[in-house]
């Protein structure tokens, strides 16, 4: 088996894991009350950062695919809009 089909089997094995812990969080913070904004931006920080813990573990032996690079590139997508959801429902909640 190629690098690629094994990253590809180990993204199908950890990523859905990792969807529903991240999706176990944000049905918490929702039924505790938070504004669904911040619960929503904390999902997707907490979600894209362990992605991106999960990139970075396989990095040393995927490093070089271009399935590789564009996958942390979206990972870090997914948390960078987390951060700016945060900030903004911040923002708009103190006005």
């Amino acid at each position: 088996m190629d690098d690629r089909h094994a990253l590809i089997n180990y993204y199908a094995f950890t990523i859905p894991h990792i969807t529903v812990l991240a999706g176990a969080l944000l049905g918490i913070l929702l039924i505790v009350g938070i504004n669904p904004k911040i619960a929503l931006s904390i999902f997707s920080i907490v979600y894209g950062s362990l992605l991106i813990i999960i990139g970075l573990i396989v990095r040393p032996q995927f490093s070089k695919l271009t399935l590789y690079k564009i996958s942390i590139i979206f990972f870090l997508g997914i948390l960078l809009a987390g951060i700016v959801l945060f900030s903004l429902s911040l923002a708009i909640g103190s006005s």
